[in-house]
């Protein structure tokens, strides 16, 4: 291990319960007994992140905000968030009981673009008196995510014990020590990226939606196509003034630069066609899903009131 990575780090793309629990992302041994109890409940598969009634939203969109004041409240981060762009849906998270702040929320910006400026200023900013930290939603975009009160989670404080390493407030540090690869990769934990290390101070970026690669791959074929299609236009133009000076017997093959010319337009307007059917189809499987989602996000508020007023009609009783 060379001296020049002692104060440099990484962050985990992928969640593993013994990794999270160790500083450097090379334990091969759970330490604590919520680590083990994390690691059951990944390797038997009893925590689907994707099917929690309380989700809503693009995951794409939405920001973690922790260590909230307890006195905060939607409309109060509702006006802090709204500095960094068009809040969409703010879910401050709730006591079941007492109905009190648990110090986390999640908000949903109308772009992706506004909740990355947000992931980078809003960080350790103060919204009543509190520093808060930010983060992507890994609930949904993190694979392998086990929450905190599974054991699992990221950062957290020493007073609790249970530190959990590779997020953005406690990334992992370069390792001191010899790697184990062949321990980490029995266990399916990815190893430390030896020479790719990271500064402290540099922001990790928060995963992109599949889908951008794919139009800024389609983008790049579309333009390559307007290319050919321009030279050929130029070839067809110049073969149009060579052909006043030659028979047609003298043409290879009995083809001309004119036709050559038609087919490239053909193939240009059928891809364009064939991106106007991809979009379509996409958008319209985002608007089933965000209804999907609508509707157990009201079915889920529905059963916390009702929940509520079971626990105020009870405490109304035994107070008679």
């Amino acid at each position: 291990m060379s001296g020049s990575n002692v104060s440099k780090v990484f962050y985990a793309e992928n969640y593993h319960p013994i990794q999270a629990g160790s500083i450097d992302g090379t334990d091969i041994l759970p330490h604590d007994n919520a680590v083990y109890r994390a690691l059951l409940c990944s390797s038997a598969g009893l925590y689907d992140p994707l099917r929690d009634p309380k989700v809503f939203g693009d995951p794409y969109c939405t920001l973690f905000v922790g260590r909230l004041s307890h006195l905060t409240t939607e409309d109060s981060l509702r006006r802090a968030m709204s500095k960094y762009g068009r809040v969409k849906n703010l879910r401050l998270v709730r006591h079941i009981v007492t109905g009190s702040s648990r110090g986390y929320a999640f908000v949903e910006y109308e772009t992706e673009k506004e909740m990355r400026h947000a992931y980078k200023d809003a960080h350790h900013s103060m919204i009543d008196d509190c520093e808060i930290i930010v983060d992507y939603n890994r609930q949904q975009l993190m694979p392998g995510w086990i929450p905190r009160r599974l054991g699992g989670g990221l950062g957290g404080k020493k007073e609790s014990g249970q530190l959990r390493f590779g997020g953005r407030e406690r990334p992992f540090r370069a390792p001191l020590r010899p790697i184990p690869h062949d321990d980490l990769k029995r266990l399916g934990i990815t190893p430390p990226p030896e020479g790719r290390y990271m500064s402290r101070f540099q922001v990790p970026s928060p995963p992109r939606r599949e889908t951008d690669s794919v139009c800024r791959e389609e983008g790049s074929s579309v333009k390559d196509s307007v290319e050919k299609d321009g030279h050929s236009r130029s070839s067809s133009t110049d073969g149009d003034d060579w052909s006043h000076t030659r028979s047609p017997n003298d043409y290879r093959g009995g083809h001309s630069h004119k036709g050559n010319y038609e087919k490239m337009k053909h193939e240009s307007r059928r891809g364009s066609n064939d991106k106007e059917d991809y979009y379509q189809r996409s958008s319209s499987e985002k608007e089933d899903r965000y209804q999907r989602r609508s509707s157990d996000k009201d079915r889920s508020r529905r059963r916390d009131s009702n929940d509520r007023d079971d626990h105020s009609r009870k405490r109304h009783k035994s107070r008679r």
